[in-house]
């Protein structure tokens, strides 16, 4: 899939979600085969103020390609903040419409924009006239059932500079159910002309192709079915690849897996915030393995390494 003069090579891409998809987790996906990852959604106004915590969001590796995220509503500030973004040297620039939290909704970005399709436009064109590089959009197929406008903003985004588009195929209203929608998601591909990212319900490397299969679209992007399973990115490869894929790491592998990451993490925060970070991967990474259950109130209150290498040992046990 190209981006104007960037290609991406691979199959699979990781989804920018808030409070996960941090540098180490990226960069843990990338080694089993993500194709490009995103950062977490960072916000225009804060970067314009010069928040530290905002910049601290839009820190890149040289894992490449990568691109930062961006959401707010004004398309001025939009314009702003895009110096600020491209001193972190992103491969492209994402722009949500699509998260469904409500304090991202009540400031009127995120899915919200999807009720505004003319001011969604204008965003779009506000930051691809600011920006050197690419610019992408993550968004939903509409506000509710009653309002699935996808074609009609995917349009109005192409026409005002998008180089491609993340579909997930639920409304703002959906949340993460029913199941994702893939016909609106090949009405889309279908629409434009820019490449389609498919993204919903990627749990397994059968739902992958299934995106694929169904929806046409250039690219997937994973979600929640990478948390505590980074490994789905080499499964799917090998399953789109060759029909056939490597099952799930045994529980001493994925244990391994689990203590590397949390020690990456608590060389890049510090071991107290380190740790606090970890525990939500670590209840990911535990679950519907066989004996955790009775250690999954420890692992949400650990607040060591020592602590979180005894416990990754029972789990072995």
């Amino acid at each position: 899939m190209r981006l104007g003069s960037l290609e991406i090579k691979g199959k699979c891409a990781l989804a920018p979600m808030a409070g996960v998809a941090d540098l180490i987790f990226r960069d843990l996906c990338y080694s089993f085969g993500a194709a490009v990852t995103v950062s977490e959604m960072v916000s225009a106004k804060a970067l314009t103020m010069c928040d530290r915590k905002s910049e601290e969001l839009m820190s890149l590796s040289e894992n490449r390609p990568a691109g930062i995220q961006i959401f707010g509503y004004d398309p001025a500030v939009m314009a702003e903040c895009v110096p600020r973004v491209e001193a972190f040297h992103p491969d492209f620039i994402d722009i949500n419409m699509g998260c469904p939290a409500p304090k991202i909704v009540k400031n009127h970005s995120g899915s919200y924009l999807l009720q505004d399709p003319l001011l969604a436009g204008r965003i779009v064109r506000a930051v691809a006239d600011a920006a050197s590089v690419p610019v992408t959009v993550k968004m939903r197929i509409g506000w509710d059932v009653e309002h699935i406008n996808a074609i009609e903003v995917a349009k109005i985004l192409e026409a005002n500079g998008a180089a491609a588009l993340t579909v997930h195929g639920r409304t703002r209203e959906q949340m993460y159910a029913p199941p994702a929608d893939l016909k609106m998601i090949q009405a889309v591909k279908e629409a434009v002309t820019v490449p389609v990212i498919g993204n919903g319900d990627i749990f397994t490397p059968e739902d992958a192709k299934r995106m694929y299969d169904e929806t046409g679209c250039d690219l997937i992007m994973v979600g929640r079915g990478a948390m505590g399973r980074p490994w789905i990115f080499k499964q799917i490869n090998e399953y789109l690849s060759a029909g056939a894929y490597a099952q799930d790491p045994t529980n001493e592998e994925k244990m391994g897996i689990m203590l590397a990451h949390a020690e990456k993490i608590c060389a890049r925060y510090g071991e107290t915030r380190g740790i606090c970070e970890l525990r939500k991967h670590a209840l990911w990474y535990t679950k519907g393995l066989h004996g955790a259950a009775k250690l999954r109130g420890r692992f949400s209150t650990v607040s060591s390494m020592s602590e979180l290498r005894l416990l990754a040992e029972e789990v072995c046990q």
